[in-house]
Formats: C-alpha cells, structure tokens, sequence
C-alpha cells in the first residue's frame, strides 16, 4: 500500500523528477565552444562603470568582484549563474561578434521551471544583442510555471552581452 502512495505521489508530480539536473560540467562547455581548444581563461574585474551596468542588467550585485571568461578573435564564452526562485541556475553563453551564438543551462536545480534548458526555449536568444538601455534586442517569450527561470537567463544572456562589449575581444567596427 505504501509503494503504491509513492508511485501515485511521483506520477502526479513528474517535474520534481525531471526538473533538477546536471546536462554538462562547464569545462565541457568551454572545450566544446572552442573546439576542444580553449584558450586560457580571461578576467573581468567588476568595479567602477562595469558594476554598475551589471548592477542595473541583474538588479543587485555579484558576489564577485572578478569574473573568468574565455575568448578567441569577436568571440567569447562565459559561465555564469544567477539565482531563479531558490537557487542557482549554472549557464553558459557563447558570444560573437555581439551577437548571442549559444546559450545552454549548464546545471538546473530548482524543483520547477526546468523547461528553459530546451532548445525551444534557449533558441530565442540567438543572434540577440544588447541595446543602449541594457536589454535584449529580442523578445524571448516566457514559459508558464517558469516565469522566475526565464527572467533569470534573459538577465544573464543580457550580462554577457554586456560583458563581452567590455572585453579585449569586442572588435566593434
């Protein structure tokens, strides 16, 4: 009788089965955004006119001061996290030539709103840049449920677009 109020109890709630996860280690995601080459990783220190442009794109501070990214030529990959309702969601985000080329949810563990990790969903970003008022220059349409989760990659999408304009590899013509 109890197996089968657990069984019940699990097939009503299929989310908390799936939602949480890790897809790939961020090692792997820089490895593979530089074909198996990654140059050395970068520092972005967040002090000054940068805090602030960060401060306004996540509507608080980093714990950070310094943030390590990786570029080669107009291209640059970041790993960046930022909490949904509870906790961290872990992402990385393929830059070039100030255009979003990537964006794929590394480690996810809330208990909900795990649809951001599909393709259907991190699709929208592509090609995306920055505008002068610090957002994205697409719309990208929400997700019922995981409304806390899709604002939480529109701002880090938009912190590495962000980011990558401040970085020696922003070859702006």
């Amino acid at each position: 009788m109890k197996t089968r109020f657990i069984l019940i109890l699990l097939l009503s709630f299929p989310f908390l089965l799936f939602a949480k996860g890790s897809y790939q280690e961020p090692h792997d995601f820089i490895a593979q955004a530089f074909n198996s080459l990654p140059p050395k990783p970068s520092v972005m220190w967040i002090t000054g006119d940068t805090k602030d442009g960060v401060k306004k794109i996540m509507e608080h501070d980093l714990t950070s001061l310094r943030l390590r990214y990786w570029g080669k030529a107009q291209r640059t990959a970041w790993v960046l996290d930022e909490i949904g309702k509870e906790k961290p969601i872990t992402v990385g985000i393929i830059v070039n030539q100030n255009q979003i080329e990537q964006v794929k949810v590394l480690v996810f563990r809330e208990s909900r709103g795990g649809e951001v990790r599909y393709p259907f969903f991190t699709e929208q970003f592509l090609g995306s840049q920055i505008t002068t008022n610090h957002s994205l220059s697409q719309n990208v349409d929400g997700i019922s449920g995981a409304t806390l989760s899709v604002r939480a990659l529109k701002k880090l999408a938009t912190l590495a677009l962000y980011l990558h304009k401040k970085s020696q590899f922003n070859h702006e013509e």
